[in-house]
C-alpha cells in the first residue's frame, strides 16, 4: 500500500497542528517503536529519553525557534506530549551517542547524486532508506506548503521534521547515518533538524552554510544537490566547521553509504569497524550509476541491486542478527531536481514498483 500522503500549510504552529492531526496514528507508531529502540540501545525508559531530548531545546532554538513551534503543534495535533515529539526528533543522538550501551551496525541508506553531465542535462538524487522492519508503519510522505520559506516534500517517519526530500527551489537532500568515536551525546543541532534546515535552503551553498555554522551533535552524512548541478557531500562528525569533510564530486556521480571516506576524521569510524557491508554497497551503487546517460529508471535499477544480499543496496533483514538489529529498505526515492519530480517505492524496490508522486504543482519549476 502507498504510504499516506499528508498535506499541510500555513505557519509553523499551524502546519504542526495539521501534521499531528493527519498523522496521529502513525505518530503513535513512531513513539511506540522508539520506546523499544531506546531501551535496547541506550537502556533508557521513556521518561529518561524525554529528559535527554529536552536538553537539545536551546540548540534547536539557535537554528530556528520555528522548529520548536512546529514540534509543539505536532504534539498538540497528535494528542501526545511535546517531549514525545522532541524525543523522536533526537532519536539518532540518543541511539548512537555516548548514551548508548549497545552499538550495533547501522544500515541507514545508500545514497547518490548524478550530475547533469552524466544524466542528459538533469540533476538526479536519490536513496534507499534502510531501517528496522516495522518502520514501514511509521512512514508518511509529508508535503508542506508554506509562507515562510520554500515549499517542500519529504519521506519521513511520522512526527519527525524531515528526512529525504526536495524543495521548491530545486534543492534535494539525501542522507546516511554515521557513527564515530566523537558521538558523545553533547547537545547540538540534531541530525533530523539539520536535514530540515537543508530543505529550507534556497541553494546548495545555503544548506552547506547551515551545516557548518551550527555545532552538530551526531555523526551523519548529508548529500545535497540543486537544479543546475551544484552538489556536495558533507561527512559530519560532531562539532562545527572543522568536523565537516567535503566531497564536491568529479562532475559525474557522488555516492555514499554508512562509513566515513575522508582521511581527516582523526578517530575511530565505529560503524566501519562493525560492518564491512557498507563498503560493498558503495561499490555497487557507484557501479550501477557508472557511464552516461543515467535516467531516473536506471537510477531506480541501481537501487534494486542485490549483491551481498541481504546486506545489499536493496536491503533485507539478516536472519543471523537479533530482531532489534535487523534492517531492510523501508522506502526508496529518486528525484529529478530541474523537473521537480519524485518517484518512490513504498518498501523494497525489488518487489514494490516505483510510482511518481503527484505534487499538484507544489514544487513547480521556477525561473
Amino acid at each position: 500500500m502507498p504510504y499516506p500522503h499528508i498535506r499541510v500549510s500555513g505557519g509553523p504552529a499551524e502546519r504542526g497542528l495539521q501534521y499531528g492531526r493527519l498523522a496521529a496514528g502513525r505518530i503513535a507508531e513512531t513513539i511506540a517503536m522508539y520506546r523499544g529502540i531506546f531501551a535496547y540501545y541506550a537502556g533508557l525508559d521513556w521518561p529518561r529519553a524525554q529528559e535527554v531530548a529536552l536538553r537539545f531545546e536551546p540548540a534547536i532554538a539557535a537554528v530556528s525557534e520555528d522548529y520548536l513551534r512546529e514540534m509543539r503543534g505536532i504534539a498538540e495535533g497528535a494528542g501526545v506530549d511535546y517531549a514525545d515529539i522532541l524525543a523522536v526528533n533526537v532519536r539518532t543522538e540518543i541511539m548512537f551517542s555516548g548514551l548508548a550501551r549497545r552499538i550495533v551496525p547501522v544500515a541507514e541508506c545508500s545514497a547518490a547524486a548524478v550530475l547533469p553531465a552524466a544524466a542528459a542535462g538533469r540533476t538526479l538524487i536519490g536513496q534507499n532508506w534502510d531501517w528496522r522492519p516495522g518502520a514501514e508503519r511509521t512512514v508518511v510522505l509529508l508535503e508542506v506548503r508554506r509562507d515562510d520559506g520554500p515549499n517542500f516534500v519529504t519521506a519521513v517517519e511520522a512526527g519527525l521534521l524531515a528526512k529525504t526530500g526536495m524543495n521548491e527551489a530545486g534543492v534535494g537532500v539525501v542522507t546516511n547515518a554515521l557513527v564515530s568515536e566523537f558521538d558523545q551525546g553533547e547537545p547540538g543541532m540534531p541530525y533530523h533538524v539539520a536535514l530540515r534546515a537543508c530543505l529550507d535552503a534556497e541553494r546548495a551553498s545555503a544548506a552547506l552554510d547551515v551545516l557548518e555554522r551550527y555545532p552538530r551533535s551526531a555523526s551523519a552524512n548529508y548529500l545535497v544537490a540543486a537544479a543546475g548541478g551544484a552538489a556536495f557531500d558533507a561527512e559530519g562528525a560532531p562539532g562545527g566547521r572543522e568536523r565537516i569533510f567535503l566531497d564536491l564530486g568529479d562532475g559525474d556521480v557522488i555516492a555514499h553509504t554508512n562509513h566515513f571516506t575522508s582521511e581527516r576524521l582523526g578517530g575511530r569510524d565505529v560503524n566501519r569497524e562493525l560492518s564491512s557491508g557498507t563498503l560493498f554497497r558503495l561499490q555497487r551503487l557507484r557501479a550501477g550509476l557508472r557511464g552516461a546517460p543515467v535516467t531516473p529508471e536506471r537510477f531506480q535499477e541501481a537501487l534494486r541491486d542485490h549483491a551481498e544480499h541481504p546486506l545489499s543496496v536493496c536491503a533485507h533483514p539478516d536472519p543471523g542478527r537479533p530482531g532489534q538489529e535487523r534492517s531492510a529498505t523501508i522506502v526508496s526515492v529518486v528525484m529529478s531536481l530541474e523537473e521537480r519530480r519524485m518517484w518512490i517505492a513504498d518498501g523494497n524496490p525489488c518487489t514494490t514498483p516505483y510510482r511518481e508522486v503527484d505534487l499538484g504543482g507544489l514544487l513547480g519549476p521556477r525561473g
